[in-house]
């Protein structure tokens, strides 16, 4: 009797997982497409939304009409309710953090963004930093904030094998923290931390439907280089604490200084500091900037575009960099489309040519074709989609899918 109660709660915890899943993939449904997106019987899905709507995680939606259609019963549609659950979203790169306080339907509610410099993480440390700025958005949106149920961090860098901190990171003073676990402790809610890499693919996924079952390269070009990968929709590489690091994958032997100190990586091509260093022949074995302004990157990319032959050799090697390391990752992955974000997604036409002819080279795509190239300009919103829909989802499986049921009346 107890395995058939326990084999119950698991099908009945499945079958919820579903409607929110299905419910985070398009938006408000009917219950009759809601049956068919998930597979459940219209019975199912129609007790499984009643006790949803009865738990105040689910609201009945006026639906639109198709014009013309006035007469009948109204149609309903079962969409989410926004105040049943909110997220704090930290996002920190190089140049700046940024954090998101948004509702359980994935809308944004308030943003607060700081500059980072080089001295940012050496006068507070990360946790402490960190922990000030949640404060700062939790008392600007007090009641909000008494229905906090995670905080999720994007990071750059190598994640501890904990998942909890940073081994590594090219912003400074930021690793060797207990960051998740700290926050955790002071809030009392998870605190997950994620590599922006995999969040740039998960991102991609969700802003072009084209792509989302599709095998994706999705690589960010920047005040770093990095890469996300999906394989027929799937995220690939190693776990959220795996190393994988595409822009520190090495391009030439003993070549240019990397910020993270080997020589020859494809970042201290790409990256900005690399594309500064080049545009105005600095040694490539001088230490690279700490930080590059976003106005002084934006400038390169306007002399670019003006005909300066310094600055747009120094896009051409940045492609080039790139483009090679692609050609490396062609040989065990054959992605369908290559997406470059980011600020260097402006000056891709200066990197085109490199990349495309270094593919070219590469024996996969003689054989296959080269994969289809596309840019996408504003590189922040990869990763905030990407951040939202995977915090949200586990909001949905690991808090509301598990509910018991509300008992009839």
């Amino acid at each position: 009797m107890a395995r058939h109660a326990s084999d119950s709660d698991t099908v009945r915890r499945q079958n919820r997982g579903l409607v929110l899943e299905a419910l985070r993939l398009t938006g408000p449904l009917p219950r009759t497409q809601l049956a068919a997106q998930t597979g459940l019987s219209h019975a199912t899905i129609t007790a499984i939304t009643q006790d949803m709507v009865a738990q105040n995680l689910l609201r009945d939606l006026p639906a639109e009409r198709p014009e013309g259609k006035g007469r009948g019963r109204p149609a309903v549609d079962v969409g989410f309710n926004r105040a049943a659950a909110y997220v704090a979203l930290v996002e920190v790169d190089v140049n700046r953090t940024r954090l998101s306080l948004v509702d359980y339907g994935g809308t944004l509610v308030d943003r607060i963004e700081s500059a980072n410099d080089p001295d940012t993480f050496r006068q507070a440390p990360a946790p402490e930093y960190l922990a000030t700025r949640i404060d700062q958005l939790r008392s600007r949106n007090p009641v909000e904030a008494a229905n906090l149920r995670r905080v999720a961090i994007s990071l750059q860098g190598i994640l501890d094998r904990n998942g909890t901190g940073l081994k590594w990171s090219p912003i400074t003073h930021l690793a060797g923290h207990d960051i998740g676990g700290s926050l955790s402790h002071r809030f009392g809610i998870p605190v997950s931390l994620h590599k922006r890499g995999r969040l740039l693919a998960e991102g991609t996924r969700w802003l072009d439907p084209d792509l989302r079952d599709a095998s994706v390269a999705t690589v960010f070009v920047g005040s770093t280089v990095a890469m996300g990968i999906t394989f027929r929709g799937e995220i690939l590489g190693r776990s959220d604490e795996g190393a994988t690091e595409f822009g520190h994958m090495n391009h030439v032997p003993e070549g240019a200084l990397c910020r993270c100190g080997m020589r020859g990586c494809v970042e201290a091509y790409a990256a900005d500091y690399g594309v500064l260093r080049t545009a105005y022949s600095v040694p490539d074995h001088h230490a690279p900037a700490a930080t590059v302004p976003p106005a002084q990157y934006e400038g390169l990319i306007s002399r670019a575009y003006q005909g300066d032959r310094a600055v747009t050799h120094a896009f051409n090697l940045a492609g080039r960099a790139i483009g090679f390391g692609l050609n490396r990752l062609m040989a065990v992955f054959d992605p369908a489309h290559i997406v470059v974000v980011g600020p260097g997604a402006r000056a891709f036409p200066f990197m085109q040519t490199e990349i495309e002819a270094a593919l070219a080279a590469s024996l996969v795509c003689r054989v296959n074709g080269t994969p289809e190239i596309r840019t996408h300009l504003d590189e922040s919103e990869p990763i905030f989609r990407g951040l939202t829909m995977k915090t949200l989802h586990e909001v949905d499986q690991t808090e509301f899918a598990v509910l018991p049921a509300v008992e009839a009346r």
